[in-house]
């Protein structure tokens, strides 16, 4: 709502009302020695004009992907994003709506989230999909808690060290007070070796955390962590990219029990790092211990076809202790984005963007490292992120790509200190043949003795 400020009159009504004096009065509770003397130090009051031109000096010094040509990636994305998407997304029974998770949701909303939840069950190959949760991170954090109660498994979990380190610390927080223990697991081939991973497995374990493809840009050898996993009774959590799966095979094709991923990528914009969306699907034995929201389909009482909350499993609906999950609310506003997007690309759309992200994404890693001090890190099979081992420092090198106009990508050493001098780079359809031979010119401009 709009600011209006109170006058002088406002103010005496208000404190007669209330049998005040002055607004000191409302003070009296708190010690003097406690109490501010003095004003606060906070800049002069601006003009509107003032604070305008303030405000638009302060977004001028941020680099969005449109102020340079974007090679980054790490769970942010420069996709393409159909104008369709902000057409329907953008009308204001959407874009207004309040919290859509209360009983009075409209139809329209209801039904929005029912189509996503169909959409993401038809490109997961799973059973069933949530009405969205908060973002990549919160999404592994829930699947692993749905696996801990589904399997009444409290000794351990295993993640992989390929996972987004982000979501692995998301995902610490989340148990930093319960019983399970999480368990890196090694990735030094820039994957999961299966082989490491059944030494790691007992009757305590209650899941297998991967993904495919995961932070270093690598696949995993997603159906022998899967087979291992099921062998010892754990359940496989797979966090994927939606993109990928127009040429990858499903999580359901192999073996995956819960599906996570970051929707960042259909249809939303990288907005410096969120808000995002999170991704959640299942199968069909786990719906119970799902968290937050599902939207179904039924018929009203003159037989037409309409849309319900069907399930509701968090504190504020049910009895807490036998909550899911006290996440608050989900993504509705970026679920109905991803649901506009794929259902603008369909299956055709999506594979021929997978495709052009691979092709892409190869063409720029043979161009790149055509250079003597730039190598692939990992010899595996990529979709559309790679991780490159530079002769120099990335700490200096990625400012002066950045002068020189491209966003070239992340700086892995922050979080691996084995991959020191690593930089992850990310290649969406958007990018040219132009724009990558600029790139790996750029770098070796960079890079010259």
């Amino acid at each position: 709502m709009s600011y209006v400020l109170n006058t002088p009159d406002d103010q005496r009504a208000m404190l007669a009302k209330i049998g005040a004096s002055s607004i000191q009065d409302l003070f009296q509770t708190i010690p003097t020695a406690l109490q501010l003397k003095r004003d606060l130090d906070v800049p002069a009051a601006l003009t509107e004009i003032e604070l305008t031109q303030h405000a638009r000096r302060l977004a001028q010094k941020n680099q969005s992907a449109d102020d340079a040509v974007c090679f980054l990636g790490g769970g942010s994305y420069d996709h393409f994003i159909p104008s369709v998407v902000d057409a329907v997304a953008g009308r204001s029974e959407y874009y207004t709506a309040y919290t859509p998770y209360q009983a009075e949701a409209s139809q329209g909303s209801l039904q929005a989230f029912f189509e996503y939840q169909t959409l993401i069950c038809q490109l997961t190959g799973l059973d069933v999909a949530n009405a969205s949760l908060y973002d990549g991170g919160s999404a592994v954090a829930e699947a692993v808690l749905m696996a801990v109660t589904a399997t009444q498994r409290y000794g351990k979990i295993l993640i992989a060290e390929s996972v987004h380190p982000e979501y692995r610390r998301t995902l610490g927080t989340y148990l930093a007070n319960l019983d399970p223990q999480i368990k890196t697991l090694p990735t030094p081939g820039g994957f999961l070796d299966p082989d490491d991973l059944k030494k790691e497995l007992d009757e305590r374990t209650a899941c297998v955390v991967v993904q495919h493809p995961n932070f270093f840009g690598c696949l995993e050898e997603v159906e022998a962590v899967s087979a291992a996993a099921h062998a010892s009774g754990a359940l496989f959590i797979v966090s994927f990219d939606p993109i990928s799966l127009g040429l990858l095979k499903r999580p359901g094709q192999y073996g995956a029990d819960i599906a996570i991923a970051e929707g960042q990528c259909l249809g939303n914009p990288m907005s410096f790092g969120g808000p995002y969306l999170g991704i959640l699907a299942c199968r069909q034995q786990f719906v119970r211990k799902m968290p937050g929201r599902l939207v179904g389909q039924t018929v009203d009482r003159q037989g037409k076809r309409c849309w319900v909350l069907t399930l509701q499993t968090r504190e504020q609906h049910i009895r807490r202790e036998k909550a899911t999950s006290n996440i608050c609310t989900n993504q509705g506003l970026f679920a109905l984005r991803s649901a506009v997007y794929l259902a603008a690309l369909g299956p055709q759309g999506l594979r021929e963007t997978a495709e052009l992200c691979t092709r892409k994404a190869h063409y720029a890693a043979e161009q790149l490292t055509a250079h003597s001090r730039i190598a692939l890190r990992f010899k595996r099979p990529f979709f559309k992120e790679f991780t490159l081992a530079v002769q120099g420092d990335v700490t200096a090198l990625l400012p002066g790509l950045l002068r020189a106009g491209f966003h070239a990508g992340l700086d892995i050493g922050r979080w691996y200190p084995a991959h020191a001098n690593c930089v992850s780079v990310a290649v969406t359809e958007k990018r040219t043949k132009t724009e990558i031979d600029n790139l790996a010119k750029a770098y070796a401009a960079e890079l010259k003795p």
